[in-house]
């Protein structure tokens, strides 16, 4: 009977250090919890098409295993070593209150800003020194759902492998291009570079979101700016942009989330460019 897994075994151990930021850059791996994180990980392919090659190995337990057979079996066809783990073992490899014991260890996810940038990508998200990792989470979350072609982290911000954010992008990690660089000037960059114009959404903006003259900015190919929560967008980051956009407040609230924000600009580009798509087809 193969051997389950304690929070002493080795592999578990090590497994263990995935959860700190520079165990994660050391290794190139990461943590993914969950049925719907770990099936996203177990679906997207590699470079050469393969499924489940971003997966190195996958711990479960024995109650989640009867609860995902579906998930264990496609793992077991890629060829993914799936070990048993306790329930004790679970808990020292989860960041949450109720672990789900099913854990992913899966290569990290960002790639080189051109890369991330290639095929002429028409719908881009920029969330600038983004801090808080739920946010961020949704906000790839809501990027993907809303058919953005990458999500690009600019600035000094969470690391998108962080636990929290995992979760909060519920497998979207795994569905579109994801790339991270500190020096935003290179990020508005390689925006140009792509043809995208840039569109920085900030209270003070010159054009109101809800503008029916504003579709026009949204129709053609864009990257929205986002700043973080506590600070918003730097002073000479909305400079660079062509355009400043706001989100109208119509009640009390003093102002958006950074997810909030992001999923109201999204949508509303999405929405615009939908009749011209339509047309097209």
């Amino acid at each position: 009977m193969p051997e389950v897994c304690t929070e002493r075994t080795p592999r578990v151990a090590a497994a263990r250090k995935l959860l700190r930021r520079a165990g994660r850059e050391r290794a190139g791996r990461f943590l993914a919890e969950g049925a719907q994180a770990v099936g996203a990980a177990l679906a997207a392919p590699s470079a050469d098409g393969r499924p489940g090659a971003r997966v190195f190995e996958l711990f479960v337990t024995r109650g989640a295993a009867d609860r995902n057979q579906g998930l264990l079996a496609d793992a077991h066809r890629a060829g993914i070593a799936v070990s048993e783990v306790t329930d004790r073992a679970a808990e020292a490899l989860s960041e949450t209150v109720t672990p789900q014991g099913l854990i992913a260890v899966c290569a990290l996810v960002d790639r080189p800003l051109d890369e991330a940038l290639a095929g002429h990508p028409e719908l881009v998200v920029v969330p600038v020194d983004a801090s808080e990792p739920g946010n961020l989470g949704t906000v790839i979350r809501v990027s993907d759902a809303a058919g953005a072609d990458a999500v690009l982290l600019a600035g000094d911000g969470v690391d998108p492998h962080n636990g929290k954010c995992v979760r909060g992008s519920v497998g979207s990690l795994f569905h579109l291009p994801i790339a991270r660089d500190r020096d935003v000037a290179a990020v508005l960059a390689g925006c140009r570079r792509a043809g995208l114009r840039l569109l920085a959404a900030t209270a003070a903006g010159e054009h109101d979101l809800h503008d029916p003259a504003t579709e026009d900015l949204l129709r053609g190919p864009c990257a929205w700016l986002f700043g973080s929560e506590a600070h918003g967008l730097p002073a000479d980051v909305v400079a660079q942009a062509d355009a400043r956009v706001r989100v109208p407040i119509y009640g009390r609230a003093e102002s958006l989330n950074l997810a909030t924000a992001a999923a109201v600009c999204v949508y509303a580009t999405a929405r615009a460019r939908r009749p011209a798509r339509i047309s097209a087809t």
